[in-house]
This record gives structure tokens, C-alpha cells and sequence, in this order.
């Protein structure tokens, strides 16, 4: 009864914001329009744009602008749905943002490896990050070399990751984004069960241990195909977690010999029990279709629990990849059915 009475009102509230994610007819209708003006113009008459972006002038806008503005829908309703929730469910809100703080310091690994060749203005962003984050935007946009970046971020959670790569042979971008995601991922399954209880507990540990486990299987297989990395190289890479893939299959993946021995050893595995058609070929496509099953099944059997906030926030930044899609495929004239193609890929 408490889970029920804690999550009625925000599933309410979550329910009449999925009610205005875009529409197969709606996606149809983007891929016929014939400029980004076009599409911006379109997207303030529907429900999920129209208050947002009511006094938008879509005539003022810049190339880079649109873009920006669609990641500014996600934050403008992580927000509305942060208001409306009670403790309990902000604590996993505050878990779930590190993902866009770190895809703004992406963003500035971005700036600085470009060496001052890319521009970087984030202030459409600035309330936000300063109402829910404690670091310093403009400090971070304004960095231009990596060490300033990292010194910018000391006092946040994030410095220790950074600084470690220090100690290494000339980091790439790369390494700095995947110590990123190792250190939000790992810290994910760390505090979980410190965080969490029961229902939502059992929901954030299927949820994400599915993630990592066919995160880690793309990993492997990308390694080994594109880059010929050693073994020990290959598990530096990978999320320190283990949910349906125990440590014995993950290291006979990663030691495996040549692309067939992997192939036979993941078709062991639990994944190929639940994908009849996984092979190494299509785990990104099929890492997409397990996660997106797994939050639309658990939200509509549990809509009085976490996983209903996680679902709504998956699909909501899954629109907003799709309409960014639509743009770069627009631009660039592509006709209608492939841009549909495009946006059915993404």
C-alpha cells in the first residue's frame, strides 16, 4: 500500500506525459517536411513541444541551435517530473542525472581535444545544470586544455576518475570518456542496494544488469573485430558488474580466439536463451530492443515503482535521438523514406 499511495500521483503525472511522446504518424509526417525550419515549426503544434517551445521563433534559429534545444526538452521534463516527486523517488532521479552531467563533460572532452577548433555554448542549459549539479558549467566550457578540465572538477565526484588517467601513456578521448562511463555505471550497481528497497530495488538490478551485461558483450565483441586489443586491454574496458553473464563466460569471450570460438561461446549464453536470432553481428540492435522490452514491461506490470520513472526517461531521450536524426537527415536532403529508415534505426 505505501509503494501504491508514494507512486500513484507521479505515475498519473508520467502517464499524461507519455501520452505526448511522438507518434509513428507523427515521425511519418517529420520525414515529409522539407527543412529544419520545417520541423521545428511542426514540432510546436504537438503536445510535447507546443508549451515548451511556444515563443520559439523557429525563423532565428542557428544550425546548432535545434539540436540543443531537443536535449533541452529532455531536462525541461526531467524537471517538471523532479517537482512533482516526493524523496524517495528523487533519490534515483539524482542517480539517473549523472548521465547528463557526464554527457556535458563529454561534450567539453570534445571542446578541448578539438584543441580550440569547436565552439561550446552551453548556457541554454546553465538553470538547469545549476539546480540540479554542482559543477561549475561556465568553468568547465571554458576549459581548454585537459588539465585545466580535470582541476575544474575538483570537489566533484568525477575528478578522481580523470586525474587517474594521468598515470597513462597520452590518454585519448576515448579513455576519458569510458572512465566516465565505468565510474557512473559502476557506481550505479554499488549504491543500489544501499538506495533502494524491495520493488524498486528488484527493478533497478534488472534493469541495469541487463544493460551492463549486453554493454560489456558489445565491448568485447568491438574490441576484438575493429581494434585486435589484448585481453588485458579488454578488461580494463569492461563494466565491473556481472548479472546474467558470470565471470567464467566473460572471460572465455574475451579470450576467445577468433570470431567464430566468441560467436559459439555467446550462443551458451543466457542472452542467445532469451534472443534466438543474437548473434555478434546485431548486439547493439538487440542491446536496444532487451532494454526497451525490459522498461515497457516492467512499467506497465510495476507502474507504482521506480521503473516507471526509468522508462519514461528512456523514451523521452529515445525521441529526442530519433527527431535529431530526422534534422542531420533533412539537412543533408535525403528523400523521405530513407530519413524514415534512418529514424526507425536509431
Amino acid at each position: 500500500m505505501g509503494s501504491l499511495l508514494s507512486y500513484s500521483g507521479l505515475s498519473t503525472k508520467i502517464r499524461a506525459m507519455q501520452s505526448k511522446l511522438m507518434s509513428e504518424q507523427q515521425y511519418k509526417e517529420v520525414a515529409q517536411l522539407d527543412s529544419v525550419i520545417q520541423i521545428v515549426a511542426y514540432l510546436k503544434k504537438q503536445p510535447g513541444f507546443a508549451e515548451l517551445w511556444a515563443d520559439l521563433d523557429e525563423n532565428s534559429l542557428h544550425r546548432g541551435d535545434v539540436e540543443k534545444l531537443l536535449v533541452h526538452t529532455i531536462h525541461q521534463n526531467f524537471t517538471k517530473l523532479y517537482r512533482f516527486a516526493n524523496p524517495q523517488q528523487r533519490t534515483f532521479m539524482a542517480l539517473y542525472f549523472k548521465r547528463y552531467e557526464i554527457s556535458i563533460l563529454k561534450d567539453c572532452l570534445r571542446k578541448v581535444f578539438d584543441e580550440g577548433k569547436a565552439q561550446l555554448d552551453l548556457s541554454l542549459f546553465q538553470e538547469f545544470f545549476d539546480r540540479h549539479s554542482k559543477m561549475n558549467l561556465e568553468r568547465l566550457t571554458n576549459s581548454s586544455t585537459i588539465e585545466e578540465l580535470v582541476n575544474n572538477l575538483q570537489g566533484s565526484e568525477y575528478y578522481d576518475p580523470l586525474k587517474k588517467l594521468e598515470n597513462d601513456y597520452q590518454p585519448r578521448i576515448f579513455d576519458y570518456g569510458m572512465a566516465l562511463d565505468q565510474y557512473y555505471f559502476a557506481n550505479i550497481w554499488s549504491v543500489k542496494e544501499k538506495l533502494f528497497r524491495k520493488r524498486d530495488l528488484e527493478e533497478i538490478t534488472k534493469a541495469y544488469g541487463n544493460k551492463f551485461d549486453m554493454l560489456n558483450l558489445q565491448w568485447i565483441f568491438r574490441s576484438k573485430k575493429y581494434y585486435h586489443m589484448a585481453p588485458a586491454d579488454i578488461y580494463a574496458l569492461l563494466i565491473p558488474v556481472h548479472y546474467r553473464l558470470s565471470k567464467k563466460e566473460i572471460a572465455a569471450l574475451v579470450e576467445a580466439s577468433d570470431e567464430e570460438e566468441f560467436r559459439r561461446i555467446l550462443d551458451t549464453t543466457h542472452y542467445k536463451k532469451k534472443f534466438p536470432e543474437l548473434s555478434p553481428e546485431n548486439l547493439e540492435e538487440l542491446y536496444t530492443l532487451n532494454l526497451k522490452t525490459i522498461l515497457e514491461t516492467e512499467a506497465k506490470k510495476y507502474p507504482h515503482s521506480v521503473i516507471m520513472i526509468y522508462s519514461y526517461l528512456y523514451h523521452k531521450e529515445h525521441e529526442v535521438n530519433r527527431l535529431t536524426t530526422a534534422v542531420e537527415c533533412v539537412r543533408y536532403g535525403l528523400p523521405a523514406t530513407e530519413i524514415l529508415d534512418y529514424i526507425h534505426k536509431t
